[in-house]
């Protein structure tokens, strides 16, 4: 079961988020803000990216953004009934998770990366809890470009909700029991919007 090292607790320990039966912590400037427009630009142009069909309420309909899978060789992931096999690390994914092991003490080995192209470009309420995750997910998530307003909410507790901006260059940590008590989403917004970035790195089982 990954962890998080006893050290990046301690030192980020005020940035961690005040959720109950969660474990999150948002650091706003994991990357500078001068490297943060040409990483974006490397992986608009070089990820393999892809819009994939969904089954909702018994049709099919594009996902309302693209997305892509860079893993180590054999760790496919399956979700929302589609299964992604793994592309091969590209350098500047390869470097973003070598920081951030540095960082976190956890040893990812996978990265979930989605491009919302525009405010209707979006992301529904979920939890990352599919099995190939382990029991008590690590999910380190980076943004570029557009900031957008991401959402907590409480599983049992409905009322319980959070709100918070995503700036670029940010990274939002989740782990713990988040994922059994909390889902979270990336709404619509009807104003305009640039393009966005969101790198989820995991580690699959």
């Amino acid at each position: 079961m990954p962890l998080l090292s006893p050290e990046f607790q301690q030192q980020f320990a005020s940035q961690k988020l005040p959720l109950p039966d969660a474990e999150v912590y948002l650091l706003p400037d994991f990357i500078p803000q001068a490297a943060q427009e040409p990483l974006q630009q490397a992986l608009e142009e070089n990820v393999a990216w892809r819009q994939e069909k969904i089954r909702m309420f018994g049709r099919e309909v594009d996902q309302p953004r693209l997305t892509a899978w860079y893993a180590d060789a054999g760790k496919a992931y399956t979700y929302s009934g589609l299964t992604w096999e793994p592309l091969p690390w590209l350098p500047e994914l390869s470097a973003l998770r070598k920081q951030l092991q540095q960082l976190t003490g956890a040893s990812f080995n996978s990265v979930l990366l989605n491009l919302y192209r525009h405010g209707q470009d979006s992301m529904g309420w979920h939890a990352d809890d599919e099995p190939e995750l382990g029991q008590n997910p690590i999910i380190a998530s980076i943004s570029l470009g557009q900031e957008r307003t991401f959402s907590f909410r409480h599983r049992q507790q409905k009322e319980l909700k959070h709100q918070l901006v995503l700036p670029s260059g940010s990274l939002l940590l989740m782990a713990g029991p988040t994922q059994h008590f909390w889902h979270h989403q990336l709404p619509k917004t009807t104003k305009p919007q640039q393009p966005r970035i969101n790198l989820t790195f995991r580690v699959i089982y």
